[in-house]
């Protein structure tokens, strides 16, 4: 009977013991969520920062005025409609010109399709 109580008294010490160790790593589970969850909400807010000053720093009438003062450096001018074009107009080259074998290295031969 003595041996019997001395066990189980042993089992309930090592099940506290496993008990408090599981609680603390719950705890410290439970803090480094809560600090993630604030450096989320921190980037959360940066991000909406830099967003609205990228916003800012975009707005066309600030551009077009860097643009005028820059002009002697850049040579930008402001869009037009008549600097658009259809993909139409685009000058592709022939097919042929494209796997010539003159302009392969040396060395290299054109495989048959």
């Amino acid at each position: 009977m003595r041996f019997t109580t001395l066990v189980a008294a042993l089992i309930v010490i090592g099940l506290g013991y496993w008990a408090y160790h599981q609680t603390i790593q719950t705890q410290m589970a439970d803090r480094d969520v809560d600090r993630l969850q604030r450096q989320i909400a921190a980037e959360h807010e940066r991000l909406g920062v830099l967003r609205a000053e990228w916003a800012y720093l975009n707005r066309p009438d600030r551009l077009r005025e860097l643009a005028q003062f820059n002009f002697d450096r850049l040579g930008l001018l402001p869009l037009a409609p008549d600097q658009f074009g259809d993909a139409a107009q685009i000058p592709f080259p022939a097919p042929d010109a494209l796997y010539d074998n003159a302009s392969l290295p040396d060395g290299y031969e054109e495989e048959p399709l």
